[in-house]
């Protein structure tokens, strides 16, 4: 494997998953509302939907997606209603003495919003579809692919739960517990911007 490529492959990963939007609003969600644990769920399933977007894309899986006019619009209207749907649950949560929110964080709903924020975000696939051409040819074998692909993941996956654990530091996880249901709000606002940004402007991930 030539390792000047590789390391092209682990810059562009880290500078695509460090940047902002719904998958980064997710997991911080994720961790102010539920704590580390439910973070660092979130965190692996997101990593875990970036590596099936790796491998679909190897395997030409995404091309299909990507190709296919009416399969990318399905998939990415309901990546929107997805995000407007935890936007509306966040919104949803309510102050008081006996505050409380829409849908307490569990570990299976971490699981689920932190996979699905990718799977359901077609341009994902256009992403690494963008990346791979670039990288793999002819002459490049499946075990080095796969090596790409688990790249994306790991990377992916390494970053979000950095910032679940930075995120969940006893230090000022307390002071955002106290005040989560204005933060379940703003992510709420924020998750709902974010799909109407991605129905006509364009996110990443």
């Amino acid at each position: 494997m030539n390792i000047a490529i590789w390391l092209t492959v682990v810059s562009i990963c880290l500078l695509g998953a460090m940047s902002p939007g719904p998958s980064l609003a997710v997991v911080l969600r994720q961790t102010v509302s539920g704590g580390r644990k439910t973070g660092v769920i979130a965190a692996i399933s997101h990593g875990l939907g970036i590596g099936f977007y790796a491998l679909a894309c190897i395997s030409g899986l995404a091309v299909m997606i990507t190709t296919s006019p009416v399969l990318f619009k399905t998939m990415q209207w309901l990546g929107a209603a997805y995000l407007v749907w935890l936007g509306v649950k966040g919104l949803r949560a309510r102050a008081g003495q006996g505050a409380e929110l829409a849908e307490p964080p569990t570990t299976g709903s971490a699981a689920r919003d932190g996979f699905l924020v990718v799977f359901l975000n077609p341009k994902v696939a256009v992403f690494f579809i963008a990346l791979f051409s670039q990288v793999i040819g002819t002459e490049t074998t499946w075990p080095e692919k796969l090596v790409y692909a688990a790249t994306a993941l790991f990377i992916d996956m390494g970053w979000y739960v950095v910032v679940a654990w930075s995120f969940s530091n006893p230090r000022w996880l307390g002071y955002l517990q106290r005040n989560v249901v204005w933060f379940e709000r703003a992510f709420g606002l924020i998750l709902i911007a974010l799909a109407m940004r991605f129905l006509t402007g364009g996110l990443g991930g």
